[in-house]
């Protein structure tokens, strides 16, 4: 029997919801024959516990059953899902679901996120939708202004707040500003009919049309991945429970009332914690994808740590400080731009290899984010990339130019050894997404399609509706209340009213009309392209895009870098290099791929924190399209700011990334690679390959975290050290906090974003000084 029943998840789930709704004490409804899993401490953490056991899981035979002593009272549980029911109803009833104010502070949140993005992406890819310093940013600002508002600002609200935020934030990678169009701009050759220069207005247009179609898409995945399999977002997750926190811990007088919120996220979440020591590889979106907190913050809950938590001005200063510190690095940078590249290892190695460090308390805050076990990995990429494959290019001859060259040095020879890991990782990893589910459950559904047929003929195949257990028709359920049983669909699943969803005609009208606005403003962009190229892009994004949300909610991952480069390759083979529009084509399908996958990824973690917290979806959508629409606009412009004040490529703006995207397009379209470039990157690939494998088959197992993951390894490849080492510091801050401490990370976390944020509003500061001819010292 698994232990991973139906029954047991039904009744945690509805009854943490009953108590929610009657402001109750936490009490626990017994469960013969189960404990109650223990979370006073990381030690006693259950990972068996989470959303996944509210999901039906089969036994060995295919068939599920339930324990003799996890039958339920059917009157009681049919009274609890009434109350958890009625919870659902009344906070999407709530009018704080969507305000004016709301979506203001949103937008305003997104664009200090999109400006650090924007920042952060031209110098090393990497890009964070920053929900939880959203969430926390808006509930700091709410609470100093309460006095002053009419009604207050409740958990839903707070839902909208970091929506709008992350889905503007998040445009400058949504819309390819950090790698495609510097690419285009910069890198095309002019035999590949380069460069492409987009005015100002055009790449406004070029924004607007890809940056909606991934969220209307995701909107019929969210009754599927999340209110019926409950997959686990652990992002999304842990916003809700961050918002909970925050949230459920005071009256409306400031007195300490009973942590119902927390008891219920606590239970109704997942286990963030990788089954590691170390923490697994988390959702990485560097060099195309974006890193989010991979973190568990279901730790401690008792003593010290439960009074800090329910201390939000504790959080709020600690955010203060770390964004005042980075915020003082930054400036000072500025005049003293030596600051960037300190020669740690000596003159020689810094000024020949490359091998500096960037202090930038932002980078190590990206560190923290991003954990021990990616930071150990890209680590690993630099020291196999810049301390052993440079230096021997160099001495080989391979490439003979400057290191730093792209073209003709060192730099730019790792480059394709690197894209042959990516993609060795992206095709095992989006490969194993398709199979697993085929090996897993198929030896179940070949044996009970064998049983039917020699029980009933081949005829039974076609028939509809037939009960896979029973070769007789019931008078009468079993369960009269349909609690319990495999398959049944009688008994509706908990969510929010009819009324507060997306309707299935407002999801198609707006799904026509985005697929309408992506061919025509892709078209008036760049008219060679065909509209069937178009097209054939888009249906790529959504089929890609479904294995993407699987993986985002099976593993916090979000494979948009990946899923980019299968995009290049498959249009590699539908494009003839003989095109002379060959690689211009390959780029902006990539990017509407890339584009497509994240927007979805990113609704549905958002969707995730709504469930949890009973925010109405269709407010969330709206939100979800305003943040997309403003988005949009805002990075279009902040990109062309910054292009036209700083030497791009070039100085502090690298955009690695957009020579990702160029190399790619070039090595699947059969262009030349250096001297003895494909021979070393058939070898890494080959060898990605093999680790690649393991990790994605051996999930849950203690050695999985030291396989070494094939996205970090080839990031900390074609990033220079200086940006590796200072998140190598940060990994290494949260390794020490959380695993040798044993301490619950949210503190970290918040200081990662106090820092990340500091150094990316304070960016706009030197972007001004920088703009102005500002001397450095």
């Amino acid at each position: 029997m698994s232990r991973k029943t139906w029954q047991r998840g039904l009744e945690v789930e509805l009854d943490d919801l009953s108590r929610q709704s009657k402001s109750l004490p936490p009490t626990r409804a017994p469960i013969t024959g189960s404990s109650s899993p223990s979370v006073s401490s990381p030690s006693h953490h259950n990972p068996d516990f989470s959303e996944e056991a509210m999901t039906i899981d089969d036994d060995d035979d295919g068939d599920s059953q339930l324990d003799d002593n996890d039958t339920p009272n059917s009157s009681s549980s049919l009274l609890q899902r009434d109350d958890a029911q009625r919870f659902l109803a009344q906070q999407a009833e709530e009018g704080q679901n969507f305000t004016l104010r709301g979506v203001v502070v949103g937008l305003a949140i997104g664009v200090i996120i999109c400006f650090s993005n924007m920042y952060f992406g031209l110098q090393t890819g990497w890009v964070s939708g920053m929900a939880m310093p959203a969430a926390l940013i808006g509930f700091a600002f709410f609470k100093t202004v309460a006095r002053c508002i009419d009604y207050p600002f409740t958990p839903v609200e707070n839902v909208l707040v970091q929506t709008v935020a992350g889905a503007l934030g998040t445009m400058p990678l949504g819309c390819g500003f950090v790698g495609v169009m510097p690419a285009l701009e910069y890198l095309l050759k002019p035999e590949e009919n380069g460069p492409l220069v987009l005015s100002t207005g055009k790449l406004i247009i070029w924004a607007l049309g890809i940056c909606f179609f991934g969220v209307v898409f995701a909107v019929p995945l969210r009754k599927e991945v999340i209110v019926r399999e409950k997959l686990k977002f652990p992002s999304g997750t842990a916003t809700a429970l961050m918002i909970g926190v925050l949230h459920g811990n005071t009256d409306e007088k400031g007195n300490p009332k009973p942590d119902g919120g927390l008891e219920i996220y606590r239970q109704r979440s997942v286990d963030n914690r990788r089954s590691s020591s170390m923490d697994g590889i988390p959702a990485g979106r560097g060099g195309g994808n974006v890193e989010v907190a991979p973190t568990d913050l279901l730790g401690t809950i008792d003593g010290s740590e439960l009074d800090h938590r329910n201390d939000w001005k504790a959080k709020i200063k600690l955010l203060i400080v770390a964004f005042g510190c980075s915020a003082l690095y930054t400036l000072v940078s500025y005049f003293l731009p030596q600051l960037h590249g300190l020669p740690i290892f000596g003159f020689p190695l810094a000024r020949n290899w490359l091998w500096t460090l960037n202090p930038s308390p932002a980078y190590v805050g990206q560190g923290i984010i991003m954990g021990p076990a990616t930071t150990l990995h890209m680590l690993l990429g630099a020291i196999i990339g810049w301390g052993i494959l440079s230096p021997l290019a160099k001495s080989k001859g391979w490439a003979p130019g400057p290191v730093k060259d792209w073209t003709t040095g060192s730099k730019g020879w790792i480059v394709w050894v690197s894209l042959a890991i990516m993609l060795a990782d992206s095709v095992v990893s989006l490969g194993w997404l398709i199979l697993r589910p085929s090996l897993h459950h198929g030896p179940t559904y070949y044996a009970g399609l064998r049983e039917r047929i020699s029980r009933d003929g081949l005829s039974s195949m076609f028939y509809l509706h037939q009960d896979r257990r029973n070769d007789y028709t019931p008078l009468a359920p079993s369960n009269p209340h349909g609690i319990g049983s495999k398959g049944d669909d009688l008994t509706p699943e908990l969510d929010a009213p009819a009324h507060h969803l997306i309707s299935n005609r407002t999801t198609l009208s707006l799904f026509v009309l985005s697929i309408i606005l992506c061919v025509v403003s892709i078209k008036y962009v760049y008219p060679p392209i065909s509209v069937s190229t178009v097209l054939l892009s888009i249906l790529l994004a959504l089929l890609l895009g479904l294995m993407g949300v699987r993986a985002l909610g099976e593993t916090d991952l979000n494979p948009v870098s990946g899923i980019s480069k299968l995009t290049q390759l498959f249009f590699a083979l539908v494009i003839p290099s003989s095109n002379p529009n060959a690689i211009i084509i390959n780029l902006l399908a990539g990017a509407v791929s890339e584009s497509g996958a994240l927007q979805a990824g990113d609704m549905m973690q958002d969707l995730k924190t709504g469930h949890l917290l009973g925010a109405a979806p269709r407010a969330q959508f709206w939100g979800q399209m305003i943040g997309s629409l403003v988005g949009a606009i805002v990075s279009a412009g902040v990109y062309r700011l910054y292009t036209s004040v700083y030497d791009v490529p070039g100085g502090m703006f690298q955009v690695p990334t957009a020579y990702v995207w160029i190399f790619t397009a070039r090595l699947v379209t059969g262009q030349g690679l250096p001297e003895m470039a494909w021979q070393w990157a058939v070898g890494a690939g080959a060898i990605f390959t093999v680790l690649t494998v393991l990790r994605v088959t051996g999930q849950g197992k203690w050695w999985q975290a030291w396989v070494p993951g094939g996205i970090a390894v080839a990031v900390g490849m074609y990033n220079v050290p200086s940006f590796t080492l200072a998140r190598t510091v940060g990994g290494l801050v949260n390794w020490y906090w959380r695993i040798h401490w044993g301490r619950e990370d949210t503190p970290v976390i918040v200081l990662a974003s106090g820092l990340i944020l500091g150094e990316g509003l304070v960016s706009i500061v030197n972007l001004l000084l920088a703009s102005m001819s500002v001397p450095h010292l």
